[in-house]
């Protein structure tokens, strides 16, 4: 009794598996199978149809050879049993020059003859004809694509495009040469579109402070010889870019790119000389102005002024 528990309990737990795994099965299980093993006999049946053709076209090859041995004499027949045995390059090479072997030349012969020298009647070859057609497809294609649709851009549009992508490149390139003026660096501009941006940005920002005319009220006077931070453009740049905090004067860097730092700083430096209404006493030293510039630097200011129209 005890030892027949342990079986018993082993026939409990294996059935309870095959029920548990019975369940687990898909419904589609026995379905797919017959599927599966239908698709499977399919595929053997063709498999031995096309076995049983090829001995078919076999026997046909036989029967046929006999037929010709019998017709034409072993002699041809061995001609065409040769012709087959020819290499697939052979049979392709023939097939594509159509070129008359030298034995049988005398059979495309023309009649007339020029000094002498005899014209065959050869075919041209078919790769030749092929080509020929081929160029012909290819050549309508082309000008029904190219000239009388849309799916296609000629060549002066594809100019047009490429040009317009160069200029926007050129547009980014100089801005960011232009962003990169800076008090080690920095030159006269002297363009007058540059000039009047310049002046532009001093009223915006800095006429509360120097007047409208740069006379000076709170900040000093910018038409002079005078300066309290230097007269040269370098001079002037800084003092924009990073201000005078102990006199008031914020770092407009934080405000203004480089290039408007550069066209505000040309304009003041412009208004030098000029005699606005009621000036502000001289303030800081005397600064004589360098030579105005050499042609090099002339020419360096007008190139630098031309980046500067973009931005």
């Amino acid at each position: 009794m005890n030892r027949s528990l342990p079986k018993n309990l082993g026939l409990v737990s294996l059935a309870q598996l095959f029920s548990t795994q019975a369940v687990a099965y898909d419904p589609n299980f026995y379905v797919d199978f017959a599927e599966r093993g239908m698709i499977g006999a399919t595929v053997v049946t063709v498999v031995l149809a096309i076995g049983a053709l090829f001995r078919l076209f076999n026997t046909i090859i036989k029967v046929r050879e006999l037929k010709l041995y019998q017709e034409q004499g072993i002699e041809t027949s061995l001609n065409v049993q040769e012709l087959h045995r020819e290499s697939i390059w052979a049979r392709l090479s023939r097939a594509l020059t159509r070129a008359v072997p030298v034995a049988q030349e005398q059979d495309i012969m023309l009649d007339h003859h020029y000094d002498g020298i005899r014209e065959l009647d050869n075919r041209l070859p078919p790769w030749w004809l092929y080509g020929f057609y081929l160029s012909i497809v290819i050549a309508v294609t082309y000008i029904g694509i190219w000239h009388f649709s849309d799916h296609a851009t000629s060549s002066s549009e594809q100019y047009a495009q490429e040009v317009a992508a160069a200029k926007k490149a050129q547009a980014a390139f100089l801005a960011r040469q232009a962003n990169l003026v800076d008090e080690t660096n920095v030159t006269l501009l002297q363009d007058e579109i540059a000039l009047a941006e310049g002046q532009e940005i001093y009223q915006d920002y800095c006429a509360a402070c120097h007047a409208p005319q740069g006379g000076g009220a709170l900040g000093p006077n910018l038409t002079d010889n005078y300066w309290l931070h230097g007269g040269r453009i370098q001079d002037v740049f800084k003092t924009i870019k990073y201000g005078v905090p102990e006199r008031g004067m914020i770092a407009w860097k934080s405000y203004m790119r480089p290039t408007d730092i550069h066209k505000v700083a040309s304009y003041v430096l412009s208004l030098r000389g000029t005699s606005p209404p009621n000036p502000k006493a001289p303030q800081g030293e005397l600064y004589q102005a360098e030579e105005r510039t050499t042609p090099d630097h002339e020419e360096e200011s007008k190139v630098l002024g031309m980046k500067l129209k973009e931005q």
